[in-house]
């Protein structure tokens, strides 16, 4: 098999740390290509709005091995690291972001622990978080938590979308047509052998996180409604749960009022409790499945998950 390698790395906003994550890259690039590889380095701007083209654009002059895809707008970091998949032409690729939290110079072993054992993924799972306040770290942990429980498959823990893949893994994620993947949930979902490569997350060297609250919920709400059905079950097992509280109250303030023990204008209060209790209920629902609905009429119409920008693609 051709040694070559397409290392993919998603931009968005990252003129500040971009002039060092293009050097730290290509001493990586160089030290693959002293072990007989050949390397790509697929830089994926995510229609950034700062100097992240001009910067990738000037380095492409000087190294051969850098190429450049760009989006017509910002479609998202998922949808970045899709199109850098999608745009792969060699055996084995790498995904890592620009902001070396994820430590570039980890590629070359992870590669050569996926050709040795014969592996199809090597995910980097971190064994700690520099960097990151305390929230973040405990929102993280729990978020996994929930996460394994909803899913139908076993997610591991800890892990990003840092990682090294083979031709299988390729070629079954480019078959892929659903949009807003979860690309870390599809990666595990693709199956064949992943061996994890445990190591210390960095802090970010420059510049703002582009995953802030916002965008972390969306992706952990999209993770959840991307790989279970267990929020419908589970909203249909609560309703059920619903309507037998309901029946048990009505033969309790049935049997009350024929007895005497029940006063029905003391039990206002209850009434109103209930009513906005499964008021808040049926709304809760209907979020729900709304949810899914939503994702079902985005797959429906058919819309490209992300549209380039020709005239600012350098593909050689």
């Amino acid at each position: 098999m051709k040694k070559d390698i397409t290392i993919i790395i998603p931009c968005y906003n990252e003129q500040d740390v971009l002039p060092l994550s293009i050097s730290s890259l290509i001493d990586v690039s160089n030290k693959l290509k002293n072990i007989g590889y050949e390397v790509v380095l697929l830089f994926v701007n995510d229609g950034s709005n700062d100097r992240t083209f001009d910067i990738l654009f000037e380095a492409a002059k000087i190294y051969s091995e850098i190429q450049v895809l760009s989006f017509s707008r910002n479609f998202g970091h998922q949808a970045a690291i899709t199109a850098g998949v999608n745009f792969c032409r060699t055996n084995y690729a790498a995904i890592i972001d620009a902001d070396l939290q994820d430590p570039p110079e980890l590629i070359p072993d992870m590669l050569h622990i996926l050709v040795k054992e014969n592996a199809e993924i090597v995910f980097g799972q971190r064994n700690k978080r520099k960097g990151e306040s305390l929230f973040k770290r405990l929102s993280a942990r729990w978020f996994y938590k929930v996460l394994n429980y909803m899913s139908e498959i076993e997610l591991p823990k800890d892990v990003g979308d840092f990682r090294v893949i083979g031709p299988n893994a390729i070629r079954q994620f480019n078959k892929f047509t659903e949009h807003g993947k979860y690309v870390r949930g599809l990666m595990s979902w693709i199956g064949y052998k992943q061996i994890a490569y445990k190591y210390v997350r960095e802090a970010r060297m420059s510049g703002d996180t582009k995953y802030p609250l916002r965008k972390m919920l969306r992706l952990a709400m999209s993770s959840f409604l991307y790989f279970s059905t267990k929020p419908l079950k589970f909203i249909l097992s609560l309703g059920g749960l619903s309507v037998l509280v309901s029946i048990v109250y009505a033969l309790y303030a049935l049997f009350g009022k024929m007895v005497g023990f029940t006063d029905a204008v003391s039990g206002w209060t209850t009434l109103v409790i209930l009513l906005s209790f499964f008021s808040g209920m049926q709304m809760i629902t209907i979020g729900v499945v709304g949810l899914y609905i939503g994702g079902i009429f985005d797959e429906v119409k058919g819309r490209s998950e992300y549209i380039l920008s020709e005239d600012k693609c350098i593909c050689k």
